[in-house]
Parts: C-alpha cells; structure tokens; sequence
C-alpha cells in the first residue's frame, strides 16, 4: 500500500497514464464490459480511472473505490462495474499528495496540520478495526489512512454541516482520512468494501494534464 510520494519513478508515470485514460493492460479480444456510472455525474479525472479500473483489468475482479478530491467526494463500485454509490467526503485539511514519513504513528500525539494529508495514488484495501476497535476500511495501514464513517467531533469543526454543503471547499477538515456520512458508510462503503479485498483510487489534486506534463525523466 504506497501513496504517490512514496512510489519510484516509473510507477509513478505508470499511475499518471492510468489517470490519462491510456491503458495499462491489453483488452480481451471482442468488446469489453463498460463501467456502469448508472446516471451519476462524474468528473472526467474519475471517470477516466474508473474505467481504468475495471475496463482495463486494473483492479483484478475486486470491488474498488474512486476518490476525487477535486469534488471531495467518493465513488463505490461492485466488482462488475456498477456503481453501488457517491457521496461527498471530507478529506485531510492539508493540501498535497503525499504523506509524511512516520504520520501513522502520530495519531495519538497530534498530526501538525500540515501534515493532515489524503495522500494519492494506488492502494489495495482490506476492512478492519482501528484502535478504538471501531470497523473501517484501512487504505493505508502504517499511515492510518482508512475511509470511515462521520464520529462525533467539536462542534467547532462542523463535519456535519461541511458534508452537507453543496460546495467542496469546505470539506478539508480530517486528519487524512476520507470520512462519509454514516448513512452511506453502512448502506454502501461496508457491504461493498467491507467483505474483504479492495483496491482505492485516491486522485492527485492537480489536473491529470499538468502531471502528464511533469511525466518527463528527472521530474516526478
């Protein structure tokens, strides 16, 4: 499980192309089933993943999830390619695409705030209990990276009402995590990626052009 900071150059540029749409894997002979986004609006960024997802084989028959931090917010599919939901999220208060060395293990410290990251890139998921023995779908394990349901928190913090709002400036406010409204985590993310093995798309926030731009030897 690597976010983007993490991975060597040529995975990297390997992520980059599949956010371009260009495909990784050889299609079968004949045509290939489609992703089915059953009416939703969805970003191109998104939809190009998705369709890398499961289009191009790249999420190997598994159940998978898009997080468009663009929208700030998550995008649930069945193994088969349908859409099981959307939501919106909240995403890590700091802006940027990878994660500080050592993060994981400064949860119970205090993350600074500039480190309160939703890291990009790649990820194989697996449902589990975090410390407080509470269900989540862990991301990044030695990250403490998980997409979990809305907990109570400071008034002050208003997650309620960030999730609520139609805008998604106002939904950084995690320590990192991809968190969902409670409703959502129980009807769509736990029976979906809650059953075992996943894989997570979480995109960068610059537009896939400008990374394709940066995809030259001695630049990413």
């Amino acid at each position: 499980m690597k976010s983007i900071g993490s991975l060597g150059p040529a995975l990297r540029r390997g992520l980059v192309w599949m956010l371009a749409g260009l495909p990784l894997f050889a299609m079968a002979a004949g045509a290939a089933p489609a992703v089915d986004f059953r009416g939703e609006s969805v970003s191109p960024e998104a939809r190009a993943m998705a369709r890398t997802a499961f289009e191009r084989g790249d999420a190997r028959g598994l159940p998978f999830a898009v997080v468009d931090k663009k929208e700030a917010r998550l995008f649930v599919f069945h193994a088969d390619g349908r859409l099981a939901g959307t939501a919106p999220a909240l995403l890590g208060l700091a802006r940027g695409d990878s994660v500080a060395p050592g993060v994981g293990q400064m949860v119970a410290a205090g993350i600074p705030p500039a480190w309160r990251t939703t890291p990009a890139g790649r990820y194989d998921s697996q449902p589990g209990p975090n410390l407080k023995g509470e269900t989540v779908i862990w991301v990044d394990y030695d990250a403490a990276f998980a997409i979990h349901r809305l907990r109570p928190s400071p008034a002050q913090e208003r997650r309620a009402e960030r999730l609520a709002s139609p805008s998604p400036d106002d939904n950084r406010i995690s320590l990192g995590c991809v968190i969902v409204a409670g409703e959502f985590f129980d009807r769509v993310v736990t029976p979906v990626l809650g059953r075992g093995h996943g894989v997570v798309y979480v995109l960068p926030e610059p537009a896939p052009a400008a990374i394709a731009q940066a995809a030259i030897p001695g630049r990413l």
